[in-house]
């Protein structure tokens, strides 16, 4: 029989990660995280990691690996992750990884490219206007830049937004102009699974798990990674509003509106 990766993708608070680990149980298998922002240690609650309990039960990987101050991107997390399931498919038969992120899936799936180093300076610059000016300057800024990558990417991420212009600003060059990925020949299976919720249903999960961080303490998490602000990670939904509120230009109960507003 083929060796095995069953992808669980899904929405936010869709319960990906509790189904990876019951399907990891059942399979005497691992977990492998393809979550973009719970590879670090700094973020807990805000990334909505597996408990301590729940990391005790099954093996994870990727979680907790990294820190804010290193620097993690797609292409270097698809290559890393097939290097480890090279070695963990040596002892399992099937594996499974948990999404939070279809961009460091798909990077595990096909090659990505290697981008060029962005100039720090860019990135602080794009992040004073997502402050100032707001997410729709900026996504005007990608459409005279690179219509290309405008058309596609989802322009209520800031994130893949100011990450498709620091390349496109710092190289001269459209974004979208240097990407190439193609399929990879991989040496394993892969069955991709999707959980979906009817709407209203899931806005009411969202609506409890931000309850549930704020409860759990994410205003005091937000605290200890502010000398961080600037971090491509922290520039994502549960991090962003309640940076707004300390800095004056929201209310504490308008930031968390907004954390599920904007998860939805």
């Amino acid at each position: 029989m083929p060796k095995l990766l069953v992808i669980i993708g899904g929405p936010t608070a869709s319960g990906k990660s509790e189904f990876a680990i019951q399907l990891a149980l059942h399979y005497n298998t691992v977990v492998v995280s393809a979550d973009s922002r719970q590879f670090f240690k700094e973020l807990t609650i805000g990334t909505a990691k597996p408990s301590q309990t729940d990391l005790q039960r099954v093996p994870h990987y990727f979680i907790n690996s990294h820190t804010l101050s290193e620097t993690v991107n797609a292409a270097s997390y698809g290559t890393a992750a097939r290097e480890l399931l090279s070695k963990l498919f040596t002892e399992k038969d099937v594996v499974i990884m948990a999404g939070g992120s279809g961009l460091y899936i798909d990077a595990v799936l096909n090659t990505i490219d290697e981008l060029p180093e962005v100039q720090p300076e860019i990135r602080i610059e794009l992040n004073a206007i997502l402050e100032k000016q707001g997410l729709t300057a900026l996504y005007q800024l990608l459409q005279e830049k690179d219509p290309a990558s405008a058309a596609k990417i989802d322009r209520h991420n800031p994130r893949r937004i100011i990450r498709a212009l620091e390349v496109s600003i710092s190289t001269g060059v459209p974004y979208s102009s240097l990407l190439g990925k193609s399929k990879l020949e991989l040496p394993f299976d892969c069955l991709l699974a999707g959980i979906d919720w009817p709407r209203e249903a899931l806005y009411k999960r969202i609506d409890e798990r931000t309850q549930q961080m704020m409860e759990s303490g994410l205003m005091n998490e937000v605290k200890e990674v502010s000398e961080y602000r600037n971090c491509q990670a922290l520039q994502t939904v549960g991090y962003r509003e309640l940076f707004q509120y300390m800095d004056g230009e929201i209310t504490l109960d308008q930031a968390v509106a907004l954390i599920a507003q904007h998860t939805w």
